[in-house]
């Protein structure tokens, strides 16, 4: 064989860098993911967020680009429990990437690892938005956070052996940080127990827990399902003899109703961010429930 051609040199020369040094490309489905990739990845990843924080992630279309980015990913990253179910397996399909179909290294789902809240006894369309897993916003509770990090710090790590130590390094220091927040999160928040709420549609529940918050009643009489200006009225009822502080919503629903309750009732309307991008404050996971516990806090006192 002769010797390779100063031509054939420089083309090794300038490919294998870029294959040694190349960033693992994750497609996560909504923002807190993105950004938990983000925090963990050393370095070594390049992340897209395939929704926002103004958009319901029920409702997705699957768009050219994004079945785009799926079909060069090399970890997709949901929160599955059915959340993205109008959507993530279309682009699954359309993109045909082996590597990221379920059941593959390259495919992550949060809720796998965490015990999930409002499992139905049984399924019926008629009762609206219900999810046969359980509740899908687990990323409202930060401990759910932590527990995911673990699992999808491993995750990295078997991708990418060469680099184990690297993502096992950013998971613990992620990690520390993390647990000195939640306490921090955890003292600041104690007026806030028992404190009596109205919600927009039932996307709260781990923080009602996390944090002890009273949920009264849903604006929504079913799960996705908008209200009457006749169920409206009930609720205004209700409040008369079971007070509440506040009405919580997220940046992408519908504000009609809440702004109905408040202009009868005086019931103030708190858009909490719910993700990471949800407003100028949660620009990270740790804005996230930074912007939220002083949201809360502002309407308890």
């Amino acid at each position: 064989m002769g010797r390779p051609t100063a031509a054939l040199l420089l083309c090794l020369a300038a490919w294998l860098p870029v294959a040694s040094n190349a960033n693992l490309e994750v497609f996560a489905c909504e923002p807190e993911w993105a950004a938990l990739v983000e925090e963990i990845g050393a370095h070594r990843v390049e992340v897209f967020a395939a929704t926002t924080a103004q958009q319901d992630v029920h409702h997705i279309q699957a768009r050219p680009g994004l079945i785009a980015r799926v079909r060069r990913a090399d970890l997709v990253v949901c929160t599955g429990a059915e959340l993205e179910a109008g959507w993530l397996p279309v682009l699954l399909r359309r993109a045909g990437n082996p590597a990221v179909q379920p059941g593959t290294s390259g495919y992550f789902e949060a809720a796998d690892h965490v015990v999930m809240l409002e499992k139905p006894s049984a399924l019926d369309r008629a009762e609206g938005d219900v999810h046969a897993r359980g509740n899908p916003h687990i990323h409202l509770d930060p401990r759910n956070i932590a527990r995911v990090a673990r699992a999808l710090g491993e995750r990295l790590a078997a991708l990418e052996p060469a680099h184990a130590a690297a993502y096992r390094t950013a998971l613990e220091n992620f990690e520390r940080r993390w647990q000195t927040a939640l306490a921090g999160w955890e003292q600041r928040a104690q007026p806030l127990r028992g404190m009596p709420v109205v919600v927009h549609h039932p996307s709260w529940v781990y923080l009602n827990q996390w944090l002890g918050l009273r949920q009264i009643v849903s604006l929504e009489p079913k799960p996705g399902v908008a209200p009457t200006a006749r169920q409206l009225a009930e609720i205004l009822n209700l409040l008369q003899s079971t007070p509440a502080r506040a009405v919580i919503r997220t940046p992408y629903q519908d504000p009609r109703p809440s702004a109905w309750l408040h202009e009868r009732a005086g019931l103030p309307v708190l858009e909490l961010p719910f993700t990471v991008g949800g407003n100028q404050r949660a620009r990270d996971l740790f804005g996230l429930f930074d912007s939220t516990i002083a949201l809360l806090l502002e309407v308890q006192q």
